[in-house]
C-alpha cells in the first residue's frame, strides 16, 4: 500500500500551483462580485496543457486520469478560488474530456478532443430537472428518434456553463420511466451544439441568481422539437445509464476535491487571523475555543483527502468506485462547510465583512451539503447499498 502520489499527480500540483501563485484571495473576491469566468487563470491553464491532463497523447493531451484532475481542482481550489474552482475542472475536463475519452466514438474523440485539451471547446453537462429533481432516473426530456435524428423536448434546471459551452451533454429519456425495466434502462446521452441549437431557437437558457459560485452561472435551459443526428449519441442508445455513472462519480470526486480546497482556504485564512488578532492581551489562537475547532477541522480535511485519492485511484483503474465517491463527497463538503463556519467564528464580528473573504468561503461551502447531491441521498446510499438498511422507500 503506498500513500505517495505518483510523479504526474506531483507535477500537476506543481504546475497548477506556480500559475495560481499570481492569482490572490482579492482576484477570486473580484471574480466572484462581478460575477465573471476567471478568464486570465483559464488561459493560463490552457496554454500550460493543464485542460487537456485526461485527454489521451494522441489527441493532444497529457493521458492522465481522474486522480490529476483531482489534485489540480485541489490545487486551484486550495489557492484562494475555492468553491468557484469546481467549474473549471468539472465542466470541461470532466463533463467532456473524461466522458468522451472513455465513452466517446471515434469520430467524436477526433474532432472535440484536441480543442478540449487547449480549452478552446468548453463543455457543460445536463441532468436534472425541475419535477425530477436528485431522483435522476425519474427525468422526463424525451429523445424519440426520426430517421438518422432525434427529435428532443423537455426542461433541465441548474444547470451550469451554458453561457461558454460549445457543446452540452444532455441526458433524456428515450425509454419512458414507466416502461423501463430495470428503471436505468432507456436513458441515452447526446452530445448537443450549443450555439446551433440557440440560433435554430431550440434551445433557450435562462439563469438562475445565486447566492454564490457566481463566476459560472446556472442556468433553467429549456428544449423545444431539438433535433440531433443519431451520430451524436455517447455510449448507446437506452444503455446511457453506463456512461451517466460515468460521469457522475467523476463529478463527485471533483466536487470533494474542490470542497477539500475550499477547506483549506478556510483553514489557512482562520489560522492567519487567529495567529495575529489579540484580545486580553494575547492572539486569539492561544484559546483553546478558537485553537480546538480549527484543530478539527484539519483532521477532517486529512480524511477527507485520503477518499477523495482513493475514489479518483479507482475510477482510473475501472474499480467499483461509487461508495468511496460518495463517502470523498460526503466527507469533504462537511470539512468545507465546518472550516468555513469555523473561520467565521475566529473572525467574529468582522467576518460579516465583505472586506475578508470569510462571506465568499461561506455560501461557497454551503452548497455542497445539497448540491449535486444531497447529503441525505448520500447517507441513504450508504445505509441501503453499503450497510444493507431497508429501503425507506
Amino acid at each position: 500500500m503506498d500513500f505517495t502520489l505518483p510523479e504526474s499527480a506531483l507535477a500537476v500540483q506543481r504546475g497548477i500551483a506556480d500559475i495560481c501563485a499570481r492569482y490572490d484571495l482579492d482576484y477570486w473576491q473580484r471574480c466572484e462580485s462581478e460575477k465573471r469566468w476567471p478568464q486570465e487563470v483559464w488561459e493560463e491553464l490552457g496554454k500550460g496543457g493543464w485542460l487537456g491532463l485526461a485527454v489521451p497523447e494522441r489527441f493532444g493531451g497529457g493521458g492522465q486520469g481522474l486522480l490529476e484532475l483531482a489534485v489540480a481542482t485541489e490545487t486551484i481550489s486550495a489557492s484562494g478560488a475555492a468553491g468557484g474552482s469546481a467549474f473549471t475542472y468539472v465542466l470541461t475536463p470532466g463533463f467532456g474530456a473524461l466522458t468522451l475519452t472513455r465513452h466517446g466514438t471515434d469520430r467524436q474523440r477526433e474532432e472535440l478532443l484536441p480543442r478540449l485539451a487547449t480549452g478552446e471547446l468548453e463543455t457543460c453537462f445536463a441532468l436534472t430537472e425541475p419535477d425530477a429533481g436528485s431522483n435522476s432516473l425519474a427525468i422526463t426530456t424525451s429523445a424519440r428518434r426520426e430517421g438518422d435524428e432525434f427529435v428532443i423536448n423537455g426542461q433541465k434546471i441548474w444547470i451550469t456553463g451554458v453561457q461558454r459551452a460549445a457543446w452540452m451533454l444532455l441526458v433524456t429519456r428515450t425509454v419512458p420511466v414507466a416502461e423501463a425495466r430495470p428503471r436505468s434502462h432507456g436513458l441515452t446521452v447526446f452530445l448537443v451544439n450549443v450555439p446551433e441549437a440557440v440560433a435554430a431557437g431550440r434551445l433557450s437558457f435562462q439563469p438562475i441568481p445565486k447566492m454564490g459560485a457566481n463566476t459560472t452561472p446556472s442556468n433553467m435551459v429549456f428544449i423545444d422539437d431539438l433535433r440531433v443526428p443519431a451520430a451524436n449519441v455517447v455510449g448507446e442508445v437506452d444503455q446511457g445509464a453506463a456512461v451517466l455513472w460515468d460521469i457522475l462519480n467523476p463529478e463527485r470526486v471533483l466536487l470533494a476535491a474542490s470542497a477539500l480546497g475550499g477547506a483549506e482556504v478556510a483553514l489557512r485564512v482562520a489560522v492567519q487571523y487567529a495567529k495575529e488578532r489579540e484580545v486580553f492581551g494575547r492572539p486569539i489562537g492561544a484559546n483553546q475555543a478558537v485553537a480546538f475547532p480549527l484543530a478539527q477541522v484539519k483532521a477532517k480535511i486529512e480524511l477527507a483527502r485520503l477518499m477523495i485519492y482513493k475514489a479518483a485511484w479507482s475510477f482510473d483503474r475501472r474499480l467499483p468506485c461509487g461508495t468511496e465517491a460518495n463517502i470523498a463527497k460526503l466527507t469533504a463538503s462537511q470539512a468545507a462547510w465546518e472550516a468555513a463556519d469555523a473561520a467565521f467564528q475566529t473572525h467574529g464580528g468582522m467576518a460579516y465583512s465583505l472586506e475578508y473573504p470569510v462571506a465568499r468561503l461561506l455560501a461557497d461551502a454551503r452548497i455542497g451539503r445539497v448540491a449535486p447531491v444531497t447529503e441525505e441521498l448520500l447517507l441513504n446510499y450508504l445505509a441501503t447499498q453499503v450497510l444493507g438498511l431497508p429501503r425507506g422507500f
